[in-house]
């Protein structure tokens, strides 16, 4: 990241404003970690938890506890609508174990301004050395508006965002090392600008074919670490409920809609809640062979790390002994 040397970040709004007009140098504390040194922070795969959210403190300490015993080097966890603060979620799982890497998947721009943002970040940074990533994202049209926010241009709102989080006053110390920016990026120009802004990407709800395009308009730099979401399951029929009840959420949001789209997707298969053909390429259904042979295909076409999310019937579930098995398919521990 790059920040300017005479810019406060006081008066932030997400309307539209103007870039800020001044030169830039690093920022000590928050991005500039480095693509390449995040990729080997992060592993090759990770767990990616909507369970988390919806669970009581105690229960999901449990699971994370049990999460970095099995060798997973990462936790990933959403920022929803009416969900924990991703931030203070953080900070309650880097408490309570020792070794994982926290990751909010994502942290959404509307839900509070960039100072707050960048020192919140700051803050667990250096409270929690080398195990805090900042991932960032403008979330859906929807969603902000219901919190009352503007989605008139998402990109230039990052753009902006990402500039007042350089220019904001910190007095605390930071760790001595920054901790890892990465923004949740689709299409080719939210891409570009994480590999420009960023030390990487985090694409979600995706098939494999947009890792490859990903890392081609990401470039080779910066890491890439991309959601799978799994069912597993013997039973194909069971499994594709599952998936299409998760899927149907995100099929009616333009940006993955429009995403699928850009690969080549038709709208019958993003209508209805999804065709069969289409929930098999964005969420694998089948046995632990078949979820790790979707990671690799995945680290194949170019992502550096993958968060697997598993889905079952009920959405608070952690799927412990699913992450187990997938633990020991993975020589994890």
């Amino acid at each position: 990241m790059r920040m300017s040397s005479d810019c406060t970040g006081a008066g932030w709004s997400l309307r539209l404003v103007g870039r800020l007009a001044c030169d830039h140098r690093p920022v000590n504390g928050l991005g500039g970690y480095g693509g390449r040194r995040l990729a080997q922070l992060l592993g090759p795969v990770g767990v990616w938890s909507f369970a988390l959210q919806r669970m009581a403190a105690a229960d999901e300490i449990a699971a994370a506890q049990r999460f970095e015993e099995l060798g997973y080097p990462a936790i990933w966890m959403p920022e929803s609508l009416g969900s924990k603060d991703v931030l203070v979620h953080s900070g309650l799982l880097l408490a309570n174990t020792t070794r994982s890497v926290l990751a909010p998947g994502i942290a959404n721009i509307h839900a509070r301004d960039p100072m707050a943002m960048a020192n919140g970040a700051r803050t667990l940074g250096e409270a929690y050395p080398g195990r805090f990533v900042l991932g960032i994202g403008v979330s859906h049209a929807p969603s902000v508006a219901l919190r009352g926010g503007d989605y008139a241009n998402p990109m230039e709102q990052m753009r902006t965002y990402l500039d007042a989080m350089e220019a904001a006053q910190y007095a605390a110390p930071t760790a001595e090392q920054p901790v890892p920016l990465v923004l949740a990026a689709l299409g080719p120009k939210m891409l570009e600008l994480a590999g420009q802004r960023a030390d990487g990407a985090h694409p979600y709800f995706v098939p494999v074919e947009h890792t490859d395009f990903a890392r081609r308009h990401l470039g080779p730099e910066p890491c890439l670490a991309t959601e799978v979401t799994a069912v597993l399951t013997t039973d194909r029929s069971a499994g594709l409920d599952v998936a299409r009840a998760f899927a149907k959420h995100y099929l009616v949001l333009p940006n993955y809609a429009n995403n699928l789209r850009r690969l080549g997707w038709s709208d019958e298969d993003i209508a209805n809640d999804g065709s069969d053909r289409l929930l098999d390429a964005v969420v694998v259904v089948g046995d632990v062979e078949a979820i790790v042979k979707r990671v690799q295909e995945h680290l194949d076409a170019g992502a550096d790390h993958v968060c697997v999310q598993l889905r079952t019937e009920k959405s608070a579930d952690p799927s412990v002994a699913a992450y187990e098995e997938l633990a020991a398919a993975f020589h994890l521990g």
